[in-house]
């Protein structure tokens, strides 16, 4: 894979996206690509799989071979090719989750199980639940960690009710830029408190703002009123929360929830608003 020259399609850009010269989120270019032995087009996210399609038809007139893949095919995910189908600077280190949370894909994609890989450099940690390795790997990927130039951001999530003191204490030794957690069930609620109990015992405070936390909205039952009390439970757990929306299997989501959503998005705003009282519970 190495000696050959193959471009990238993605159907959407992100934050994530490679920006290489043979990464594209669009058709052909119209001067064409010299050189290319074969395209792969990525997909992340099932309601993308129409775009795709088409995408890869459009590739196709370039008479090299077209392979579409991803997360969006449930497909387990092989060893992790810095750069390859993410922007330089994010790593993964393990694939899987013991878990079998009910709007998680992850656990069907990676066949229930948990697999550490190859550590490889990077700084924005993309595990599906780095905390469920073994205590070696997890040592082992905060010393590539160490190396960085820049200080590590964890989001792909931490579990809390498997953090334990060694744990923060890596954190706070690499100078931990960002770590994200996860509320999106109510028994998540006691392990997030016990966590950020850790966390600041062991010297990670909540003024730091380092702490996050993920909070699953607009899931069938869900009401803004629910989940406004979830976002604020979790700033008072010692985290800034941050509103995850949920989707449907067609990408869909309701207007109301993307309003609201929008308030819980950016963490120094909500910071700012939380802290002058700007943000306040709403009755039930």
């Amino acid at each position: 894979m190495e000696d050959k020259r193959i471009a990238r399609v993605f159907p959407r850009r992100t934050k994530a996206t490679p920006d290489d010269v043979l990464a594209f989120t669009s058709v052909l270019p119209k001067d064409g690509l010299a050189d290319i032995d074969e395209v792969h087009v990525s997909v992340a996210f099932t309601y993308d799989l129409p775009k795709a399609e088409m995408l890869a038809d459009a590739w196709r007139s370039l008479g090299v071979p077209v392979l579409v893949g991803g997360p969006a095919f449930n497909h387990p995910g092989g060893d992790f090719v810095p750069g390859m189908y993410l922007k330089k600077g994010y790593v993964i280190t393990s694939r899987g989750c013991h878990n079998r949370c009910w709007f998680c894909s992850v656990p069907m994609r990676e066949g229930g199980v948990l697999r550490e890989l190859p550590i490889t450099e990077g700084h924005i940690v993309l595990d599906d639940n780095l905390l469920a390795c073994s205590e070696q790997h997890i040592r082992d990927v905060f010393d590539m960690l160490k190396q960085q130039e820049e200080k590590p951001v964890f989001t792909g999530g931490l579990e809390a009710k498997l953090l334990l003191p060694w744990h923060v204490d890596l954190l706070r030794e690499t100078k931990t830029k960002r770590m994200y957690f996860a509320y999106d069930t109510p028994d998540d609620y006691e392990p997030l408190v016990a966590a950020g109990k850790l966390l600041r015992e062991g010297g990670i405070t909540k003024a730091s703002h380092r702490a996050a936390c993920y909070v699953l909205i607009g899931y069938p039952g869900d009401t803004i009123e629910k989940a406004e009390k979830r976002l604020l439970d979790t700033w008072a757990a010692g985290f800034v929360p941050f509103a995850m929306l949920y989707r449907d299997k067609d990408g869909q989501t309701n207007p109301d929830w993307r309003k609201f959503q929008r308030v819980w998005v950016r963490p120094e705003i909500i910071c700012s608003r939380l802290k002058n009282g700007d943000i306040q519970a709403t009755e039930t």
